[in-house]
């Protein structure tokens, strides 16, 4: 059993496992073989990983009604949360970790109190399935992103529907908040990324030029650059004050399904169909590692801030570690 270092950070990955997988990055790093799995910790098929802000929890959601919590230091579930009717495909916890929000196939999101495990609020709008779930900054909002191509504007406190935000013409897979909580970016199956002024609900940019459906957009921790992944197996990083494209990232043979950026901005990880995990170089567009393992697609990605997580030794749940 080894204790990582207060620099390290943890990836997931979910796809039909929850994986992770341990590498070290220095100066001179070069890609060579694929990095491969240590351990994975099997749900069935995970949609939607997520990590709370201390490290402490992890959250997986899937094929199936149920969400998983899992205790990081022994990789063992200690909650099981149910309520769900369908498939739950996007989980987020708030900034103070208190709650997490889920989005569902039933075209709801729960609200639950992570110490009990007991949801708090239904929140009940939207049309079509829920795609994405994300918390503002300040935990005063939850969006949420459905195949109504609408997202839709929650106020935690009240549980009440602030904002319908329009303007998408399919689908809407993937939302994310500014840092600053300004914005909201939304990427579509209209091909587009949108970004919404928070306090008017209005489209003040439109990203355009990816050629397929966009799956997942993500804030660098800056705010400065948005990263989107696409059907046309291409991540493009955008400049968010002039909307135009930094860098378009090419390597993946399937859809790139999910992006998210390191906690210090250095690395993006980008995870596609046929199994393969990406880590790219933001500042150079260098792809810096491959990581396989999973036989699938790769739904979704998190990254941890934190450390003193341990790897358990024996053979028993299943994870990867990035030391980054």
């Amino acid at each position: 059993m080894r204790s990582l270092t207060a620099v390290e950070r943890l990836l997931v990955v979910a796809g039909l496992l929850v994986v992770l997988v341990t590498f070290t990055l220095s100066a001179g790093t070069s890609v060579g073989q694929p990095d491969l799995p240590i351990r994975t910790l099997g749900f069935g098929t995970s949609r939607a990983v997520a990590f709370s802000p201390d490290g402490g929890y992890l959250a997986a959601g899937g094929a199936g009604s149920s969400i998983h919590l899992i205790d990081t230091s022994n990789w063992k579930v200690v909650r099981t949360l149910e309520g769900h009717t369908h498939w739950v495909w996007s989980v987020a916890f708030s900034p103070d970790g208190k709650y997490l929000a889920s989005g569902s196939f039933d075209s709801t999101l729960k609200l639950w109190d992570v110490a009990t495990s007991v949801p708090v609020r239904t929140l009940e709008g939207h049309t079509g399935y829920v795609y994405s779930v994300a918390f503002s900054p300040d935990g005063k909002y939850i969006a949420s992103s459905s195949d109504d191509n609408t997202i839709n504007l929650w106020n935690v406190a009240a549980g009440k529907l602030a904002h319908t935000l329009e303007g998408h013409t399919e689908g809407v897979n993937s939302v994310a908040f500014s840092p600053d909580g300004k914005y909201i970016a939304s990427g579509s199956l209209d091909y587009a990324i949108k970004l919404w002024d928070l306090a008017t609900g209005v489209p003040v940019r439109t990203l355009e030029g990816h050629t397929d459906w966009v799956w997942s957009v993500a804030f660098n921790p800056a705010g400065a650059f948005l990263a989107s992944g696409s059907s046309d197996k291409t991540v493009k990083l955008w400049n968010v004050a002039t909307s135009e494209p930094v860098r378009t990232l090419e390597g993946h043979t399937g859809y790139v399904y999910s992006v998210a950026f390191s906690p210090d901005g250095k690395y993006l990880a980008s995870g596609s169909a046929y199994g393969t995990i990406k880590l790219w170089n933001v500042a150079t567009g260098e792809l810096v590692r491959i990581l396989e393992g999973h036989a699938w697609y790769v739904n979704s990605v998190a990254f941890t801030g934190s450390g003193g997580f341990r790897v358990p030794g024996g053979s028993g749940d299943t994870i990867l570690i990035f030391c980054l």
